[in-house]
C-alpha cells in the first residue's frame, strides 16, 4: 500500500490521529483544520466528489480535540455539523452528549446519550451517562422531569443496520461487552428502558403505593417488585419497598433496597433515613449512626433523624 502522503487529507487526518494519541490536542485540531479546508475546497472544485463521511469523521475528530481542551461550545458545534452530514453516527452523540454534561444542559444530554442508546444497548458510556443524567434530572426538575425533557429522535433502522454493517473502534469496544442474553425491559443487563416500560413501572408503583395506603405492605412488594421489572432507574419505588421491609421486619431486604436507591440518588433522605431504622434492627448501631449522620447533613433539622439518633445512642449505653 503506498504512504499516505503528508499533504493530502488523509495524510493530515492520519497525523492528526497521532498528534491526539500523544495528548496534543491543539496540534491535532490544527491538523484536522488543514484536513478540512483541503477537502471542502476539493469538493468546490471537483463536482460530484462530495465525501460526507470523510467530513464528518474530521468535524468529530476536531470536537474531540475540543472537548479535550475544556472548548465545549466548539464541541457542541463541531459534533452538531458531523451528524448533519452523517445523522446518528456514534461519536459525534457521545462527545456532544459529554460537552452538554459538562454545561450541565442535563436535559439535551439525556437526548444525545438515549440516541447512541437506539443504536447500541450495551454501549457502556451511554448506560453510565444515562445513569448520571437521570440522578441529575431528578435533583433539578423533581420527580417529573421526563415530561420536560426535549423529545428524543428515533433512529431509523437504516441508520442502525449502518452501524452494525460498518464497525467502528467504538463498536468493537461494545461487542466484546455485548451480553450473550437479549437485553429486554425486564433484563438487569438493559440499565434504560422503554418510554413504554416506564410507563409501566410507574403505574405499578402508585398501584403499590395504594396497597401500603391499606396496610397490605406483602401485595405492595408483589406491585413495587413488578415495577422494578420494568424500570429500575426511580430511587422511590426502593425506598418504597424498604418501607414494606421494614413493616414486614425483613431488615436485611430493607437495607439493600436503600443502598439500591442510594446509587440512583447519593442524597435520598428516606433512603438514609429507612436504612437507618434497619440496622438499628439489626443491631448494626455503627452503620445506623453513619446513615444518620449522613441524613443530618442533607436536611440538619430532620426531627424524625434527630430522635432516631438519640435512641441509637441510647442503645449503645
Amino acid at each position: 500500500m503506498a504512504p499516505k502522503s503528508p499533504d493530502s487529507v488523509e495524510g493530515l487526518r492520519a497525523a492528526g490521529n497521532q498528534s491526539f494519541r500523544n495528548g496534543q490536542y491543539a496540534e491535532a485540531s490544527a491538523l484536522y483544520d488543514r484536513a478540512l479546508r483541503l477537502l471542502q475546497a476539493r469538493v468546490s472544485t471537483r463536482a460530484g466528489s462530495s465525501d460526507p463521511e470523510e467530513e464528518s469523521v474530521l468535524y468529530s475528530n476536531r470536537a474531540a480535540c475540543h472537548l479535550k481542551n475544556g472548548n465545549c461550545s466548539d464541541c457542541i458545534k463541531d459534533c452538531t455539523l458531523a451528524l448533519g452530514l452523517v445523522p446518528f453516527s456514534i461519536k459525534p452523540l457521545l462527545r456532544r452528549a459529554a460537552a452538554y454534561e459538562a454545561l450541565e444542559k442535563y436535559p439535551l444530554a439525556y437526548v444525545d446519550y438515549m440516541t447512541v442508546l437506539q443504536i447500541d444497548k450495551s454501549m457502556t458510556s451511554a448506560l453510565e451517562g444515562i445513569n448520571r443524567m437521570t440522578r441529575a434530572l431528578m435533583d433539578s426538575l423533581g420527580p417529573d422531569w421526563r415530561q420536560k425533557l426535549p423529545p428524543t429522535p428515533v433512529v431509523p433502522v437504516s441508520a442502525q443496520k449502518r452501524w452494525d454493517s460498518r464497525p467502528s473502534e467504538n463498536h468493537k469496544d461494545s461487542a466484546k461487552s455485548k451480553p450473550k442474553e437479549p437485553t429486554t425491559a425486564k433484563n438487569k443487563g438493559c440499565l434504560v428502558p422503554s418510554a413504554g416500560d416506564v410507563e409501566r413501572a410507574r403505574v405499578l408503583k402508585e398501584e403499590g403505593n395504594e396497597f401500603v395506603k391499606k396496610g397490605n405492605h406483602k401485595k405492595a412488594i408483589e406491585k413495587y417488585s413488578e415495577s422494578l421489572s420494568f424500570s429500575h432507574l426511580e430511587s422511590a419505588t426502593y425506598t418504597n419497598r424498604a418501607l414494606c421491609y421494614l413493616a414486614l421486619k425483613q431488615y436485611k431486604e430493607a437495607v439493600k433496597d436503600c443502598t439500591d436507591a442510594l446509587k440512583l440518588d447519593g442524597k435520598n433522605v428516606k433512603a438514609f433515613y429507612r436504612r437507618a431504622q434497619a440496622y438499628k434492627a439489626l443491631k448494626d448501631h455503627k452503620s445506623s449512626l453513619a446513615d444518620i449522620s449522613s441524613l443530618l447533613q442533607i436536611e440538619p433539622k430532620n426531627g424524625p433523624a434527630q430522635k432516631l439518633q438519640q435512641e441509637v445512642n441510647q442503645s449503645l449505653k
